[in-house]
């Protein structure tokens, strides 16, 4: 095994942190979440491999937090956009493109009467409860106990990470859990008339909605008057083009889309029923909702790309190549894991098109340390990702490449599974949570990494 050098990737990574607030623009892309020592700069990408600033290529997962399903510089996406770049992309009215691109969408969501677009999810995600709240006259809102649903602070306000957000914001946002319906029955019997919104995912990596559960939370809504509103962000065109609303049979009231559907480029979606979006528009006799208005939401770059992945899924199955490569890539993860005795540790789990991997320590435990030494013996064998979250780009000599680096990554995991700690094979501190209270995760000696 030849170890990377990441020489030039820790100098650009210092100079991020003298000139961006932790390093990074997004908190999942830190170099926290990271080997401390390992965390590569990238320039480019090419369906599933990525290069960074060493020039070492990578098998690349979690595809840009999810974003990319079509594969880094698809070709017809690139193509596409590279067509309208001589047309301009931004000005006082609305263009031809804005209008296709409307008719596509819900072409692909039919569910939904009218779209609004925006550039990223939690524009969405606030507009759909700002909405909910002027259609029911209520302030609450419930939100699943799911990871994320916005920037915002009625969302972040309930977080660890919650420094500068007003209490009485974050009391307006109560918690239910999945599957689980009779604690949304007791939210709305503790606060009646009261919830204007119930937020929450169809499904996740981990969890699919049992039987009767999707069902029951629309019917809880419809006989308490609050909307229901689907977070599509991960599920739209990863489960199905038309989301998970399609793939369980409950349709939603407002649904609330991003990532994939650009293939990397910023682009997010608000969509629902007619009677709740036009209270954002101009055919209403109550007072307008302020929906969704920014500069960029409707430029022309962003809104081609997206009607190129609209025909890609048409006229493809990328969520079908996804799923097939997905259980291989499985289904090799965890007979190597079974191979190396550490089976019980190191799982690949989850949804095949959104697989994620389990680290556990030697009392069975999850384990942030555990997680960065296998995120480690991966990086050094030039897999980069936190998850295993595949793209339709990714080769069966991907997945081959993969499931190797797997296997060799074990036996270094197994010997610290027999040490029972990590001590003298993770080189610096375990990777954090990115959504914390305090500023530093700690080395392994004690001391705050720097």
């Amino acid at each position: 095994m030849t170890e990377p050098d990441l020489r030039r990737s820790r100098a650009l990574q210092d100079r991020l942190h003298r000139l961006v607030p932790g390093g990074a623009h997004t908190y999942a892309r830190g170099a926290d979440q990271y080997p401390e020592f390992m965390p590569p700069v990238l320039t480019r990408g090419r369906g599933a491999r990525v290069w960074d600033a060493d020039g070492n290529e990578y098998v690349e997962y979690g595809m840009g937090l999810r974003s990319v399903t079509l594969g880094h510089a698809y070709p017809p996406v690139v193509e596409a956009v590279r067509a309208c770049l001589d047309d301009g992309l931004s000005f006082s009215r609305p263009t031809t493109t804005e209008l296709a691109a409307a008719e596509d969408f819900l072409d692909l969501v039919s569910t939904a009467d009218m779209v609004k677009f925006g550039k990223n999810g939690s524009d969405a995600t606030t507009a759909a409860l700002r909405l909910a709240r002027a259609a029911t006259g209520r302030d609450l809102v419930a939100v699943c106990d799911q990871p994320f649903f916005s920037v915002d602070d009625w969302f972040i306000g309930t977080t660890d990470m919650a420094a500068g957000i007003p209490t009485v914001t974050s009391d307006l946002t109560v918690r239910f859990a999945y599957n689980d319906a009779d604690t949304l029955r007791a939210r709305f019997a503790e606060h009646p008339g009261r919830i204007a919104a119930v937020f929450l995912e169809a499904a996740t990596a981990l969890a699919e909605p049992a039987p009767g559960f999707l069902e029951t939370v629309r019917a809880l809504c419809d006989e308490h008057g609050a909307l229901l509103i689907f977070d599509e962000m991960i599920t739209g065109f990863r489960w199905s083009p038309h989301g998970a609303q399609a793939v369980y049979g409950v349709t939603p009231d407002l649904s609330c889309w991003g990532k994939a559907m650009g293939n990397g480029f910023p682009l997010a979606a608000l969509a629902g029923k007619r009677e709740f979006m036009e209270l954002g528009g101009l055919n209403t006799d109550a007072d307008r909702v302020f929906l969704l208005s920014t500069t960029h939401g409707p430029e022309s770059v962003s809104l081609t790309a997206f009607r190129a992945v609209a025909r890609a899924y048409r006229d493809g199955d990328p969520v079908g190549a996804m799923e097939r490569a997905g259980r291989r890539l499985a289904d090799g993860v965890n007979a190597a894991a079974d191979a190396a005795g550490v089976g019980d540790a190191v799982r690949a789990i989850g949804r095949p098109s959104c697989l994620v991997f389990t680290t556990r320590d030697a009392d069975g435990a999850p384990s942030q340390a555990f997680r960065t030494l296998f995120l480690q013996e991966l990086l050094r064998r030039k897999v980069l990702g936190q998850s295993f979250v595949i793209s339709a780009a990714h080769t069966d000599a991907d997945v081959d490449h993969t499931i190797d680096a797997v296997s060799q990554a074990l036996v270094v995991y197994r010997r610290a599974l027999e040490a029972g700690t990590v001590d003298g094979l993770l080189a610096g501190r375990p990777v954090a949570p990115a959504l914390r209270r305090t500023a530093a995760p700690r080395r392994l000696d004690g001391g705050a990494a720097s």
